[in-house]
């Protein structure tokens, strides 16, 4: 009895760590591997989204793109209001990575964005499918989905 309780404890000590994503990126954040990752991740972090774009799109055209550099693309269009090339992204994103949390929080903020509640409400719902005990992004979209006023 003692050892079962013992897993158990370890087990949801574990779980809820393993389930910790960052906000732009996947669990893996992969866009620190790229040679371009570091500094477009600090264009980002300054505001800089067309200096984002530029150095995130130099992994595209070494093909060497992942899910992660996808979504911040598709994060930096967004913030740049130019909503077609992000959800181009963010779908790119997520035919990579379809449980990616990041793409999915933004895609639905984008959604919100251009006044589509019902696509928003969508990727709530596969949040809620993969952070079987909750994430960040999960409870990022929900409150901004209950915030949300059509324009």
């Amino acid at each position: 009895m003692k050892l079962i309780i013992s897993v158990l404890t370890a087990l949801m000590l574990w779980l809820p760590a393993a389930t910790v994503s960052y906000a732009a990126g996947s669990e893996e954040d992969t866009v620190k591997d790229s040679p371009w990752g570091p500094a477009a991740r600090k264009a980002i972090a300054d505001e800089d989204w067309t200096g984002a774009i530029n150095l995130l799109q130099r992994d595209v055209a070494a093909n060497t793109a992942t899910a992660d550099i996808y979504n911040y693309l598709g994060f930096a269009h967004r913030n740049l209001g130019q909503y077609d090339e992000a959800f181009k992204n963010y779908a790119l994103a997520l035919k990579m990575n379809p449980d990616h949390h990041g793409a999915h929080e933004y895609v639905g903020e984008s959604y919100l964005a251009v006044g589509n509640l019902e696509m928003a409400k969508k990727n709530l719902a596969e949040l809620d499918r993969i952070c079987f005990f909750g994430c960040e992004e999960y409870d990022d979209l929900k409150a901004a989905v209950a915030a949300y006023r059509p324009k």
